[in-house]
């Protein structure tokens, strides 16, 4: 019995110490392995094993494998772009106050007597008028370029002494062509010299269209590099006094005294068939080269595929008729030709160049002072040329009907390619000059102002 007893307290304490054991065991041998198996799967999900990529197709899990999950990374990414955003917005605002509240270091007023005018601020500058009525007696405009602000006053109304202004620079446009119109003008330059003596006036620029020969010796007295008061000079046709320091060449433009519209691009005016070749409408010269262009329009076997209209005496006036089918010739034709006048620059160019008609013009010099420079050679349109005018430049007009037949042969797409190219570069051409205008005035005038 003892021994039995005996017996079964030595097996109860072996189980014991076996359970001891195993108990043990499992306690720090298992935590070892889980953690190590803990590891292994939180390195599978972190560096995106190529054997997991191969085993799962779920783009979610392949996605976790690849780089480390955050479930709040999204909200971190919008919230990030929202910041950059605010800031970039509050820093464009910012410019913009900047912009708006910058200073104006000059204000110069344009005084409009010469129609010519009218092209400077409506086409060059895009500025409008109040009221818009062109026969009105007194129109105004202002607008801000640069570091200027330009103000326009034009019409019947304005005349010397009997207008106030308050600016201190001023940007005069006269026109002298003719006799009658110098006379005209010299009352305007003698006027803006008191006005200068008495010291109400400190800056002044001529805008003038000039003489058709470049006779124009008669504002030489009142430049300020021979004594006078006037600072800078913009004048038209390729006149010798041009030297790029004082005197600067400026463009005839379209006609606005037959009240030429400004132009806006349109679908149509770009992409229309138009009916006819090319057009002529204008005055026909005795003993001109015009006569010779009529004559070979007349026997051309594709005249009938131009728009022709001449007549012997030129007219100043446009009547409303006449004028709408100037632009319909423009607006219809591929080709408008321009044939040399008294001058070989014309406002038919510019006007063509409106419509996106290609100019094909008559490049030989005209009779009188134009071009005589020693610095550069005498030929004519110097500033459209330099400025890369895609014309069609001809030296005799027996050329016309090669120009024609290749014409016929052009198909639409080709024809609306060009004329894209002809209104970008008038388009250009135009903002260049208003650009260069004013980074003149402003060097000029402001120049002068500090050093009075």
């Amino acid at each position: 019995m003892r021994i039995t007893r005996k017996r079964l307290c030595s097996a109860l304490i072996a189980t014991y110490c076996l359970f001891s054991l195993y108990a043990a065991y499992s306690v720090f041998f298992g935590r070892r392995r889980s953690r190590q198996n803990a590891a292994a799967s939180l390195q599978g999900l972190r560096g995106g094993t190529a054997q997991g990529k191969g085993r799962r197709g779920n783009r979610g899990e392949s996605s976790l494998m690849n780089e480390e999950w955050n479930p709040w990374e999204a909200d971190e990414k919008n919230e990030q772009l929202n910041v950059q955003h605010r800031h970039e917005t509050s820093l464009q605002m910012l410019k913009k106050k900047i912009f708006q509240k910058r200073k104006i270091d000059l204000k110069v007023q344009i005084w409009g007597k010469a129609a010519i005018g009218l092209y400077l601020w409506q086409h060059i500058f895009e500025g409008l008028l109040e009221p818009a009525d062109v026969a009105a007696q007194w129109r105004e405009g202002s607008l801000k370029a640069g570091r200027t602000h330009f103000s326009f006053i034009t019409g019947p109304a304005l005349h010397p002494g009997y207008f106030s202004s308050d600016v201190k620079n001023v940007v005069l446009v006269l026109n002298g062509r003719e006799a009658a119109k110098i006379s005209f003008a010299t009352q305007w330059l003698l006027y803006t010299k008191t006005l200068v003596d008495t010291q109400k006036l400190q800056h002044v620029a001529v805008v003038l269209l000039g003489s058709e020969q470049c006779n124009n010796k008669w504002i030489d007295p009142y430049l300020k590099r021979n004594g006078g008061f006037v600072e800078l000079l913009f004048t038209t046709y390729d006149s010798p006094r041009i030297n790029e320091e004082d005197v600067f060449q400026w463009p005839l433009g379209v006609a606005t005294y037959r009240n030429f519209p400004v132009v806006e691009p349109s679908w149509s005016l770009l992409h229309d068939e138009r009916p006819f070749l090319c057009n002529f409408l204008g005055t026909i010269y005795k003993n001109s080269s015009r006569e010779i262009l009529m004559d070979i329009l007349k026997h051309d076997k594709n005249n009938k595929l131009c728009w022709v209209t001449a007549r012997e005496e030129w007219k100043p006036q446009e009547t409303n008729e006449s004028l709408k089918n100037y632009q319909d010739a423009l607006l219809q034709s591929d080709l408008t030709l321009c044939p040399i006048g008294v001058n070989t620059e014309c406002y038919r160019i510019y006007e063509a160049c409106s419509y996106g008609s290609i100019p094909v013009v008559e490049d030989v010099m005209t009779p009188g002072d134009c071009g005589k420079t020693a610095a550069s050679p005498s030929t004519p349109l110097k500033l459209l040329k330099n400025m890369g005018a895609p014309f069609i430049f001809i030296k005799d007009w027996k050329e016309l009907p090669a120009i024609l037949e290749k014409e016929k042969n052009m198909n639409l797409q080709e024809k609306i390619q060009r004329r894209k190219t002809l209104l970008g570069w008038y388009q250009n051409f135009k903002g260049q000059l208003r650009e260069k205008f004013i980074k003149i005035l402003e060097r000029s005038f402001l120049m002068n102002k500090r050093r009075g």
